[in-house]
């Protein structure tokens, strides 16, 4: 009887430790790592490096320079680009500026010019200019005249042994340019009385159009499409030295924000490629940890408040809310849980910290306290 008794007793002494054991059990959490914001900062342009100012481990500020790059070419480009633009603007302020006051006198008395021409020519010769071609006319006459009879009375002398042949042949040829210069002096009357050619005229009347129209374009101006095309041409210019400029700007590589530079791999001299990561920093302002829950405790929602607990501090929680819970499931990665674990489906959830920023480091190992069911 007394073995039974203390049967009895064993067996409710350990169904009451079960019990016990069963509403002291410790709340479920899941583990993982502590995170941070990383930044991998380049430049768009690439190149030599210059100068490392970044050390690893050091906080920076933001707009802190970091890296710089050697300029390589870009000066002289900008230089030239300038230029470029300051030509295509002089060019559009002339165009819209039109034509100077001395060019439209210059065009215009051009144009009075021609107008003169055409009216000489329509008007035709002078009456004093007639007259006078016709008294040279009459000296021709009168002077062919006088060789002929001075040709005849030396002709009677060699006849009668007066005088030599020579004279003679003088007197010939005198009456010979005497009737020549006769010929020329009617041809340049006839000239003059039947006044100018029309193939002249006209010549006349379209210099006198030319020279009316040059005048009209420069009073008008330039097209207003030319100024437009002017206009356009010195802003594409300007754009082209703001992208020099930009390129310019990207040879120094600043902190977009504050943080923590978390790895520098670089020394003057090195070559980076255009957008090519070449550091990176770390806001340690926003931690969170990556964390993986079952398929039974996805009763934790976004905005949840946890705890979060590290083995630095054992003795300390830290306070943390739900930000994130993935709406499709996955396999938890093989360093967070036990392979039992892994094998199951589970939800990938982020938990930012609400405080312990001044303690806690990313990569840190992490435990989220869930709360009871």
């Amino acid at each position: 009887m007394a073995r039974v008794l203390v049967l009895v007793v064993v067996v409710i002494a350990a169904i009451a430790a079960l019990v016990w054991s069963k509403g002291t059990e410790a709340p479920p959490k899941v583990s993982g790592f502590i995170e941070a914001d990383a930044i991998r900062l380049g430049s768009r342009v690439g190149g030599r490096v210059k100068t490392v100012h970044a050390v690893e481990g050091a906080a920076v500020k933001s707009g802190d320079v970091l890296v710089e790059l050697e300029p390589y070419d870009l000066a002289e480009r900008r230089a030239g680009a300038v230029a470029q633009a300051a030509a295509r603007k002089a060019e559009h302020a002339r165009l819209r500026a039109g034509a100077r006051p001395e060019e439209i006198a210059q065009a215009a008395a051009r144009a009075q010019d021609a107008a003169a021409r055409l009216e000489r020519l329509v008007n035709g010769p002078r009456k004093q200019e007639i007259e006078t071609a016709q008294s040279r006319e009459d000296v021709a006459i009168a002077t062919l005249e006088f060789v002929k009879k001075s040709f005849d009375r030396t002709k009677t002398l060699v006849a009668g042994g007066g005088t030599s042949q020579e004279d003679l042949d003088r007197a010939t040829e005198a009456v010979a340019a005497a009737e020549s210069a006769l010929r020329v002096r009617r041809l340049d009357l006839a000239v003059l009385r039947e006044g100018s050619r029309a193939e002249d005229i006209a010549a006349a009347r379209a210099q006198v159009a030319e020279a009316g129209a040059a005048l009209d374009l420069l009073r008008a101006g330039a097209r207003a499409e030319d100024v437009a095309a002017a206009g356009a041409a010195a802003d594409s210019a300007d754009a082209a030295v703001a992208a020099i400029d930009r390129q310019i700007d990207e040879l120094t590589v600043r902190a977009p924000s504050d943080g923590v530079v978390e790895a520098v791999e670089l020394r003057p001299g090195d070559m980076v490629a255009p957008n090519a990561p070449v550091l990176s920093i770390v806001d340690p302002r926003r931690l969170w940890v990556r964390a993986y829950l079952p398929e039974d405790r996805l009763d934790v929602k976004t905005g949840a408040l946890l705890d979060v607990g590290v083995d630095a501090f054992p003795a300390r929680r830290f306070k943390a809310h739900v930000s994130f819970v993935a709406r499709q499931a996955e396999f938890t990665p093989g360093n967070v849980q036990t392979p039992d674990q892994r094998a199951k489906q589970v939800f990938r959830v982020k938990v930012e910290l609400d405080e312990g920023q001044d303690v806690l480091r990313p990569g840190m190992s992490a435990d989220v306290w869930l709360p009871p069911r």
